[in-house]
């Protein structure tokens, strides 16, 4: 019997969920690619697939946005909407701290959840995933870019039909109903052109940075035989995650309802009902913001103290409202600019553009630089090589200029921003050198 499905509101987009199961542990699975919560209970092996994890535990499913029963969108989403999909669905669902499992394309994103949100995160559980989709010289064994434009091509030609079957479930290939399933699951998922923009923007996701700063106990599984995602991919992130566990199946399907379901079912539940209770949470992996007025002593000079501190309170007054439209969190005020985090890169960038323009209203410039990286929370305030970094950052950028890292850009793949490139950089205190790029103004 198919679950109820409920609707979460996610900013002023609605989620589809269902939740099914009694288990202590509360479940989370992030479906890859595309998905449809009904549909997917049209399949047996699915249903077999899903009721198993339901013996032992809460499992909450759910449409990303853009797919399925979803609110369907005329922007691709990016990796942090979605992980903002993940918390909206929590809390509707009253979860205060649940295990993660994505599989494919949902991986990366539960892996960004992990370490945005430690403290609600018990276990993250990664099937057949990656940390970045193409290949590059220090990633060799990433998909082809001659295949990945070969892939997008046959999305065009052939949606519809089962598209993609023979590389996700080659031993389901000559099984005519479960072919027919998977093609009315694809129509239902999502239309042609959210595929393909759902595709080209997953080819551009890159976590590799994150992976050190993943706290949570971390399970891998992967097939060695995968055709969709090298298992190299998986052991990578298993060298870099640490204390993670990687589990490699003698199989060759990448759908985790398909040939190796039974053994992935009991390496999860292994997996899950040993786990331990983490320990209070220390770190987090946010993006940071610095702001700084430009010319300020000059100004404060010129200007007088009284009516430099009233064009102050105008600026501090113009921030803090930025702020609160982007949930950004203030660390402290430095009197002439703010040290300020997020929970997503994306909101953060909208947020620095936002307060240039209202600075600038004000009769003022500004310098905004970005990093996202792991910090040490010490009471109300963090610490860290991240924090320093990101304060270089904004040293580096011009009067009126947003500046980030290219870890910042590497974060919010599909999200519309643009990016000029202004090369490779030492910083002052700064270990190596750092590529940073300029936020292209609308």
């Amino acid at each position: 019997m198919t679950p109820e499905t409920k609707y979460a509101s996610s900013g002023s987009v609605n989620i589809a969920y269902q939740v099914f199961g009694q288990g202590e542990v509360d479940l989370v699975i992030v479906p890859g690619w595309v998905s449809n919560i009904d549909t997917f209970w049209e399949e047996p092996g699915v249903v077999r697939f899903f009721e198993r994890l339901a013996a032992f535990s809460r499992v909450i499913l759910f449409d990303k946005r853009g797919t399925g029963l979803s609110d369907r969108i005329t922007e691709t989403p990016t990796l942090e909407e979605r992980m903002d999909d993940v918390r909206a669905v929590l809390d509707a669902v009253g979860s205060e701290r649940a295990a993660l499992l994505g599989y494919s394309e949902g991986g990366p994103m539960c892996a960004l959840f992990s370490v945005t949100y430690p403290e609600r995160t018990r276990a993250l559980i990664m099937i057949g995933s990656y940390p970045k989709m193409l290949p590059s010289e220090d990633y060799p064994f990433g998909r082809a870019l001659d295949a990945h434009r070969e892939w997008l091509e046959l999305l065009k030609r052939e949606w519809g039909g089962p598209v993609g079957l023979a590389q996700r479930a080659p031993t389901r290939m000559s099984d005519q109903r479960f072919r027919q399933w998977w093609a009315k699951f694809l129509r239902t998922s999502a239309s042609p052109s959210t595929a393909l923009a759902l595709s080209t923007m997953n080819a551009e996701i890159d976590i590799r940075h994150l992976l050190p700063s993943i706290q949570v106990p971390t399970l891998l599984i992967h097939a060695v035989g995968d055709k969709t995602i090298d298992v190299r991919a998986s052991r990578y992130m298993a060298e870099r995650i640490p204390q993670a566990r990687l589990v490699e199946l003698e199989a060759e399907d990448h759908l985790p309802f398909a040939e190796s379901a039974d053994e992935i079912l009991v390496n999860v539940e292994e997996f899950l009902t040993g786990t331990h209770v983490a320990g209070p949470v220390d770190r987090v992996v946010t993006t940071l913001m610095f702001t700084d007025i430009v010319g300020s002593t000059r100004l404060a000079s010129e200007m007088g103290d009284a009516r430099w501190r009233d064009l102050l309170e105008a600026h501090h007054g113009a921030v803090r409202h930025e702020l609160a439209v982007y949930r950004g969190r203030e660390v402290k005020s430095t009197g002439d600019g703010f040290h300020v985090t997020f929970d997503g890169p994306a909101r953060a960038i909208q947020c620095a553009c936002a307060i240039r323009k209202s600075v600038k209203a004000v009769g003022l410039s500004v310098r905004v630089g970005l990093h996202t990286g792991e910090c040490q929370i010490m009471g109300d305030s963090i610490e860290g090589l991240a924090v320093h970094l990101a304060a270089r950052v904004a040293e580096f950028a011009r009067a009126d200029q947003v500046v980030v890292s290219q870890t910042v850009k590497d974060l919010v793949a599909g999200s519309g921003l643009k990016f000029e490139d202004l090369g490779t950089h030492a910083l002052k205190g700064i270990p190596d050198s750092w590529r940073l790029y300029g936020v292209v103004a609308d």
